[in-house]
């Protein structure tokens, strides 16, 4: 290749980051292609091609450029680690899994591939081996609040609720505006029967999104089993006014209310005919 292709080759491939960083996936592919034609071995450039194609959300066109991009350099785990992201966006598991032991195979710390090996085996209903890729994605990277999220999920699936408020503790350690992870943290208190604990958890997911339904709904419950009727009222007014539908049907069946039932205030709320008028 003459310095004159060689420098055409850069341009377009610097070109494609530049483009890729824009979020202009379409032109991106478009430069990594014109740098390819010029020079087909450049794994790099198959490799960020790849991963436009995969932002696109064209995931089997990206396994291919990943593919081409492994074909040139069989130990480039970046590549292994995105192939197993756009198969698992397919529901393609397994093959998702033998991806990630590839990036892992190439790179032992690498974190992120232990973390998106989790993921898919919980995805497989895998939970005790998804626990030990998180645990070794936290391993690489303390810190990674994701990792222990996504670690409290698996160990919920198996019933481990102790451990799961642990992990959330830790992922709320790293990231303490992370709502979801109080949220279910709050779930978990509840049905382990800690109802004080799980209303403060609920609370600081509140402070972080004050209007999400579920949340206020989850609060109700537990006054109602505290027999504070009417914090539980209040709360489940709120959720009802924010998603009538949904909330103040599955209010009508849910147990956690039963000492409520003859309370003025929750016939009326339940009752559709009445709101409607």
């Amino acid at each position: 290749m003459s310095h004159a292709q060689d420098m055409e080759v850069t341009f377009f491939f610097q070109k494609g980051l530049y483009l890729n960083k824009q979020k202009d996936y379409a032109a991106a592919i478009h430069s990594y292609d014109r740098a390819l034609q010029i020079q087909s071995d450049y794994p790099d450039a198959w490799y960020n091609r790849g991963n436009a194609l995969y932002h696109s959300g064209r995931y089997e066109e990206a396994i291919a450029s990943y593919d081409e991009a492994l074909s040139y350099e069989p130990g480039f785990p970046e590549a292994w680690n995105n192939r197993g992201s756009a198969l698992d966006d397919l529901c393609r598991y397994e093959e998702a899994v033998a991806s990630y032991d590839q990036a892992i195979k190439f790179r032992p710390n690498y974190y992120w591939a232990w973390y998106n090996r989790g993921i898919s085996l919980r995805n497989l209903e895998r939970y005790d081996e998804a626990v030990i890729s998180y645990d070794r994605a936290i391993e690489f990277k303390p810190d990674y609040y994701w990792a222990w999220y996504n670690r409290a999920l698996a160990l919920r699936k198996l019933s481990q609720l102790n451990k799961v408020i642990a992990s959330y503790d830790k992922a709320l350690e790293f990231n303490p505006y992370f709502e979801e992870a109080w949220t279910n943290r709050g779930n978990t208190l509840y049905r382990l029967g800690q109802l004080e604990d799980a209303i403060t958890s609920y609370d600081k997911a509140l402070e972080l999104q004050p209007n999400n339904p579920n949340t206020l709904y989850n609060k109700a419950c537990c006054y109602a089993l505290q027999g504070d009727f009417d914090r539980a009222f209040e709360n489940l007014q709120r959720a009802v006014e924010l998603g009538p539908d949904e909330y103040r049907e599955i209010a009508k069946t849910n147990s956690d209310f039963d000492a409520l039932r003859q309370d003025k205030r929750f016939l009326a709320l339940i009752d559709e005919q009445k709101v409607m008028k």
